[in-house]
C-alpha cells in the first residue's frame, strides 16, 4: 500500500433535526479550524447527516468552505421516477454530496437491502460521480462459527459485481462487524486489520493488487477518541466510520485529532 489515505466519516443515522445539525456542524467547524495545521493534516473529514438536514448543512459548508465534506446515508438506484419516499443520486449531486453510505447493516437488517441492491446503488453512485462507502460486516453468530471471511467475501463480490478497475479508483469500503455497532464492543485492532487484509485479498483476486492496495478501507463499530489511534496504527486500516461518537462536536473532533 502507498501513502496511507486517512478518512474519518461520521454517520449521524436518524439523529438531529435540521437546526440541530447546523449547530453541530458549525461547532465542529470551529474545533477543526483550531486544529487545522497542527492536528488535522491530511485527514479527510466526512459527515453524513439525515436527508432532512442535507440542504441546511450544504448551505453552511458552501458559505464557510471548511475542511468537511458532505455525504448521504443512502440513495435509490434510479435517477428519477415514481419511487415514493426515495432520494436519487441526481438530488444528492445537486447538494454537492460527494459521498454516500451504501449497504449499512441497519439498511440490510431493517429495509431488506441485499448485495444485489447494494450493487445497483454503487453503480449509479459511480455514474454520477459520487463516491460510495460500501459497508460489509458479519454478525456475532457468523463470527463465532468461523464464517467471517466467507461471508464478507460474498458481500464484497456481490457489491462490486460488474465494476472495472477504473470504477474502483472512486470507492471506499467500510468494515463494520454488526456485533460492534452501537454496542460498546469493538473488534481488537489487530483482528479488524486481519479482516481488512482479507478484504484486500478478495479485491486483489477480483481486480488487481494495485487496486486492492489503493482502496481506502475504514473500520466502524463503537469507535471513540480513546481507541481510534490503535486502529489507525494498523497498516491496513485507513480510517473510521463513526456512529454515536460523531453526534457531539467534542467527541468527533477528538477522534479526528487522535486519528493523526
Amino acid at each position: 500500500m502507498r501513502d496511507k489515505r486517512r478518512i474519518i466519516a461520521g454517520n449521524w443515522k436518524m439523529y438531529k433535526t435540521a437546526k440541530e445539525a447546523v449547530y453541530l456542524v458549525q461547532e465542529l467547524e470551529d474545533k477543526l479550524e483550531g486544529m487545522a495545521t497542527s492536528h488535522l493534516g491530511a485527514i479527510e473529514v466526512i459527515i453524513c447527516p439525515p436527508f432532512t438536514a442535507l440542504k441546511s448543512i450544504y448551505t453552511v459548508l458552501w458559505q464557510d468552505k471548511p475542511p468537511i465534506k458532505l455525504g448521504a446515508q443512502d440513495m435509490f438506484w434510479e435517477d428519477e421516477g415514481a419511487y415514493t419516499g426515495e432520494v436519487s443520486p441526481v438530488m444528492l449531486r445537486d447538494l454537492e454530496c460527494e459521498f454516500v453510505i451504501i449497504g449499512h447493516s441497519e439498511r440490510r437488517q431493517y429495509f431488506c437491502e441485499t448485495d444485489e441492491t447494494v450493487n445497483k446503488k454503487v453503480k449509479v453512485a459511480l455514474k454520477h460521480g459520487i463516491t460510495p462507502i460500501m459497508c460489509c460486516g458479519e454478525s456475532l453468530k457468523q463470527r463465532e462459527a468461523g464464517e467471517t471471511e466467507e461471508f464478507i467475501q460474498t458481500q464484497i463480490i456481490g457489491g462490486t459485481e460488474g465494476l472495472t478497475e477504473r470504477d474502483m479508483k472512486n470507492f471506499i469500503i467500510a468494515y463494520e462487524p454488526i456485533w460492534a455497532i452501537g454496542t460498546g464492543k469493538t473488534a481488537l485492532p489487530e483482528d479488524a486489520n486481519d479482516v481488512i487484509r482479507h478484504i484486500r485479498a478478495v479485491l486483489a483476486s477480483r481486480f488487481s493488487t494495485d487496486v486492492a492496495g489503493e482502496i481506502p478501507i475504514l473500520y466502524g463499530g463503537s469507535v471513540n477518541a480513546g481507541n481510534i489511534a490503535d486502529f489507525m496504527a494498523e497498516p491496513e486500516i485507513n480510517g473510521a466510520l463513526v456512529g454515536g461518537a460523531s453526534l457531539e462536536a467534542d467527541s468527533f473532533a477528538n477522534i479526528i485529532r487522535n486519528a493523526r
